[in-house]
């Protein structure tokens, strides 16, 4: 049996690596995790509590809010503020955000923003849901308010990110820009246990995952693209295969893994895209790149972006290197016209 190590003992051992570390980070990570252990157990019994099912409302996005979004987002809230190592959170479940105002939040250097539960349509079903965060520095002065320009910052300024899946296992996946580490959850000591050492994600892969009941809505690059990877060509090992859950954080996870391309692009529907940039795609972003994969708008870098709004969409299309390269050469393609560097 391998020693095991926990997720607790491996990020104290990587600040040590780090002198002028203050230990904020990682009191920040403790309680993403301590959430997570919550939200997990939940989600459990989600079949025997009543827990599952709609609120009979929507959220900001528009989108019906189910009982485990709510729920979810006020434990990682409130774990978020318990010990005054955030300023401030932006979740996908809350229209502005939200300022935590004692003595030490405010002189705290971090802003977190989450997905608390992604994919919490598929509980109902029994399908793997996920968390997604995202951390940066604070660009206001510590001791101030925090300001909506402390979270509208371009992914490549992230300190941290990464998700947890809440599957047949839970796993939390995380990266603080020095590689990608997974962490399995064991029940029988409550703990985050180190199980996926330095993740790389396979340059090439044969999964592409995408909604393909809105293809009639797709724009003209992502439709020739999805030809190409349903033709026969034994050299490219193609056809490839279609694997589509419909939660962001299961697909990315198994195309992390394996190899893949995850696409949700524009559609004649939702011409900026349905996910969005701050708290899905910038933190899946930072992880996919350290993990040596890419992240696109199908025509530049995800995380060069800067950000305008909060709750931001944008096209989306990440894994695999050279599957997300040849996508965009599809766009370039045969979607010029969608690329914001043509449009005045």
């Amino acid at each position: 049996m391998r020693n095991m190590i926990t997720m607790g003992e491996f990020i104290v051992k990587k600040q040590a690596d780090y002198p002028t570390a203050t230990g904020e980070l990682t009191s920040l990570l403790s309680s993403i995790r301590l959430a997570a252990k919550v939200v997990n157990r939940e989600i459990n019994k989600a079949g025997l509590a009543d827990i599952i099912g709609s609120m009979g409302a929507e959220n900001v996005q528009g989108e019906v809010q189910q009982k485990l979004d709510v729920y979810a987002n006020e434990r990682f809230k409130a774990a978020l503020e318990a010990r005054g190592e955030v300023c401030g959170m932006a979740s996908e479940e809350e229209e502005d955000f939200v300022s935590f105002d004692s003595e030490l939040s405010r002189h705290s250097k971090y802003v977190v923003l989450i997905d608390p539960l992604d994919g919490s349509s598929n509980i109902d079903v029994n399908v793997s849901v996920g968390t997604i965060f995202s951390i940066y520095r604070r660009v206001s002065k510590p001791g101030a308010g925090v300001t909506l320009e402390d979270f509208l910052q371009p992914g490549n300024r992230q300190v941290a990110a990464g998700y947890v899946v809440y599957g047949s296992s839970t796993m939390l996946v995380y990266t603080t820009g020095f590689g990608v580490n997974g962490f399995t959850y064991d029940p029988s000591i409550g703990c985050f246990c180190l199980s996926h050492e330095n993740i790389r994600i396979p340059e090439e892969g044969k999964i592409y995952s995408i909604n393909e009941g809105n293809y009639i809505k797709f724009p003209d690059g992502v439709k020739k693209y999805l030809k190409y990877c349903q033709e026969r060509d034994e050299a490219t090992h193609r056809p490839y295969t279609s694997r589509y859950i419909g939660s962001l954080v299961s697909d990315f996870h198994r195309n992390l893994l394996k190899g893949g391309i995850y696409i949700y692009p524009s559609g004649t529907n939702s011409p900026n895209g349905k996910l969005r940039l701050l708290y899905e795609c910038n933190p899946m972003a930072f992880l996919v790149e350290q993990a040596g994969g890419k992240a696109s708008d199908g025509f530049g870098r995800i995380m060069d972006i800067q950000p305008t709004a909060l709750h931001q969409r944008t096209p989306y299309f990440v894994g695999s290197t050279r599957m997300v390269e040849r996508a965009e050469a599809f766009m370039r393609e045969f979607s010029a016209h969608e690329d914001p560097a043509n449009q005045g």
